[in-house]
């Protein structure tokens, strides 16, 4: 099965869909730009779903529901927001189809048109205020700390699988509150919790930074954003929070009474994460092999193989795993057992290594004699035998490891990826390469432009940890104050 995937140093692209494909994540559907995310996908989609609900409950965020339709006119509302989505919105214009009077086949109802176009929804900011106009009178109201789990529509040109699709899962926060200094602190503690999620769950190291203006999210005031690496040395967007300042409050007309009894304007947040995580999951950490799963998102823990000859063997074989089997589950981990009759145990071992099984365990008649184990663990292809006496402690111990293991490789590979340059040179050869080139900018958006338009490499953060230092623009020659981070990017 293994061989079936094209290697990383061949065609990364190709490698990348394979272990889509392999790995049974997802597959293209018959909308285009769509897909199917198939059930060992969705499961891996839950348990990010379920930790960052639990992390923005922790924050003391609720969940609430906004409708997918958006009036045309709201979004006429907010220049910057409307010029930012524009090229990517379906719209629907008729609500009705009919037998073709002309011939065969099902026809638009011309009569059915509606008085106004409606958007699907490509973000929620303006459904959101509109209907926060209504909940917002005084302080007393604020803080609004909403999250929507959705789905939304973006009408993209060229998609791929997970990191670009006209249709895809996501969350977004759309939080209310009544000084700009909250709201600011808001839109810099959510960036710090898609920090935790990626470093913590996905083992994902990740930049923490600002975007440049040319790159903010479109209606937004500031936009923070945390930039990953994936192993071809692109970087990948995974997640951003936005200070909008009071934009969208102005645009829907939101106030409230202050304690003063005086009329203000509300300020506002907005951050997202969404299903382009997966595709951030699959580059960071598989390999030739398939997919490796960090333990923390892994659907399954641990994959229990029973090898047997004979019929005598295969019932004492199987009584054996299935009592190591409910000795895990009592530890809390998640465990499969594959006592499927109709495959051997070599297809069964590609399988689970395909689907990025943090650790297989393997036992036969000799294991149950022996009362032992085989343990191999996906992430660096080892194996070894322990006594089951010692298995539970020894697994849980493992897949602490595993996680941690991943997280520092992708770590080392960034830091070894990400190069200071100081002549045009220099970045022109990272960029080529592939990594991170962390210059100096002198700030200004026609240079960054000029930079993308020679390279195709983008501006991906100012990075927030980084200290001011002199410098010299390595395009323009023009004073810098600091360094940023230039790459090519999903």
């Amino acid at each position: 099965m293994a061989k079936e995937i094209t290697t990383r140093q061949e065609n990364y692209s190709q490698w990348y869909n394979d272990i889509v494909n392999k790995a049974e994540l997802a597959e293209s559907s018959a909308v285009r730009g769509c897909m199917v995310i198939k059930p060992y996908g969705y499961a891996i989609w839950e348990f990010m779903h379920d930790a960052l609900d639990k992390m923005f409950k922790d924050t003391g965020h609720v969940n609430a529901y906004f409708p997918l339709f958006i009036p045309k006119s709201f979004f006429s509302k907010e220049a910057s927001h409307v010029e930012g989505f524009a090229k990517e919105c379906a719209v629907v214009t008729h609500y009705r189809l009919k037998k073709n009077p002309d011939g065969p086949g099902i026809v638009v109802d011309p009569e059915a048109k509606l008085e106004e176009e409606l958007i699907v929804r490509p973000t929620s900011e303006t459904i959101i205020w509109d209907t926060y106009r209504n909940w917002i009178k005084s302080y007393r109201d604020l803080p609004i700390l909403c999250n929507q789990w959705a789905n939304v529509v973006r009408w993209e040109m060229r998609t791929r699988l997970f990191l670009r699709t006209a249709e895809f899962l996501w969350q977004e926060g759309h939080t209310a509150h009544a000084t700009r200094e909250e709201a600011m602190a808001e839109t810099e503690r959510m960036i710090g919790v898609y920090a935790d999620f990626a470093e913590k769950y996905m083992a994902v190291p990740v930049i923490r930074g600002i975007k440049s203006a040319n790159e903010r999210f479109a209606g937004a005031v500031e936009t923070f954003c945390i930039e990953a690496m994936m192993q071809d040395g692109k970087a990948l967007q995974a997640g951003t929070s936005h200070f909008l300042g009071q934009n969208f409050a102005k645009a829907f007309d939101v106030k409230y009474l202050n304690k003063e009894n005086k009329l203000e304007y509300v300020w506002a947040t907005s951050w997202g994460v969404s299903t382009r995580l997966m595709g951030a999951l699959i580059m960071a950490h598989s390999d030739d092999n398939g997919l490796v799963l960090p333990p923390k998102v892994a659907p399954i823990e641990v994959v229990i193989v029973p090898i047997y000859k004979t019929d005598d063997q295969q019932q004492m074989v199987l009584d054996y795993c299935a009592q190591m089997k409910q000795r895990l589950e009592t530890k809390g981990l998640r465990v499969k057992f594959d006592d499927r009759d109709t495959q051997k145990p070599g297809f069964k071992f590609a399988e689970w290594e395909m689907k990025g099984v943090p650790v297989r365990i393997a036992a036969g008649p000799r294991d149950v004699e022996n009362q032992t184990v085989e343990i191999a663990r996906r992430d660096t292809l080892t194996k070894q035998s322990i006594s089951e006496a010692e298995m539970e402690d020894h697994i849980i111990g493992l897949l602490d490891e595993i996680q941690d293991s991943l997280f520092n490789r992708a770590l080392e590979y960034r830091k070894a990826n990400t190069h200071s340059v100081d002549t045009w040179d220099e970045f022109k050869q990272v960029i080529e390469n592939g990594g991170f080139a962390y210059a100096h900018w002198d700030g200004t958006t026609d240079t960054e432009l000029a930079i993308k338009e020679e390279t195709k490499a983008t501006l991906r953060c100012i990075p927030l940890d980084d200290d001011y230092e002199d410098g010299v623009d390595v395009f323009s020659g023009k004073p810098s104050k600091r360094r940023v981070i230039f790459a090519k990017a999903y």
